[in-house]
């Protein structure tokens, strides 16, 4: 199998902060726990350069490309093998609606530092209305323990919109020195919202010493100051200054047409 090399620009190697401590390092193939290299999730181009070392921010990274580039697989992989819920949510949620993920988080190693998260959370937008079901069908039953809606702000998640609900989470649940690792959070957000969100993440890892892990569509979020950028691609993946993504580049051409237009 020929191994589709990691591409590291100097840009994001000079903006990283060494005296910063992430929770989670790196991330790496084991190789001899890689099942047939000719199917999925092995065959990924992005999948096969997590042979060499794929170094994260120990601040924010954000997985950036086009559809079935690898991003959520490889997203999914670390959320498990970090401990979360393969459908999303904290550590201490269970549930299972429809078994989907990958077998890629059995295949590799992440590099912990000495630091350990307070808290954390996966968010898998794809998924989201069935970890606001479980937390429905959890405060059900009667506990000695607050309701866990209250730490989503006291308010049915069901009965927010798709975006509201996306939101409350973030400001109600995601706190200090956590590890949040975030598959298209801006599924739902309009493009003010993102900008809300935007300023959201950027507290949480430059006053609260939390790390972040997003794939994303958006134009907005990787606008985020001092962070690492990976493009995905048939390629492989790459560490891509944000003006020169393929989103960035895209957006800027159709806005300069749409005003050459007028």
């Amino acid at each position: 199998m020929t191994t589709v090399p990691i591409v590291a620009s100097h840009e994001h190697r000079h903006s990283l902060d060494t005296s910063a401590i992430g929770f989670i390092s790196f991330i790496q193939l084991v190789p001899e726990r890689v099942g047939d290299s000719t199917v999925y999730p092995f065959s990924i181009p992005a999948v096969q350069a997590l042979r060499e070392r794929l170094p994260l921010h120990p601040r924010a990274t954000f997985f950036v490309g086009d559809n079935g580039s690898g991003k959520s697989t490889i997203l999914e992989a670390i959320a498990v093998a970090a401990g979360f819920n393969p459908e999303g949510g904290t550590t201490n949620f269970s549930f299972s609606t429809r078994s989907s993920e990958s077998t890629l988080h059995r295949s590799i190693r992440l590099a912990r530092t000495e630091r350990r998260p307070r808290t954390g959370y996966f968010l898998r937008a794809e998924s989201f209305f069935n970890v606001a079901t479980n937390i429905e069908e959890l405060d059900s039953v009667p506990a000695l323990a607050p309701p866990v809606i209250d730490s989503y702000g006291s308010r049915s998640l069901h009965e927010q919109s798709h975006g509201e609900a996306f939101m409350a989470l973030v400001r109600h649940r995601f706190g200090t020195d956590g590890l949040y690792i975030l598959d298209e959070p801006d599924a739902a957000l309009s493009m003010g919202t993102q900008g809300e969100l935007l300023r959201a993440l950027e507290r949480l890892v430059t006053l609260n010493g939390s790390q972040i892990i997003v794939a994303t569509h958006s134009l907005v979020l990787p606008a985020l100051k001092d962070c690492t950028i990976y493009e995905f691609s048939a390629g492989g993946i790459k560490a891509t200054p944000y003006q020169e993504t393929e989103t960035y580049r895209l957006a800027r051409t159709f806005l300069d047409s749409q005003a050459n237009e007028s």
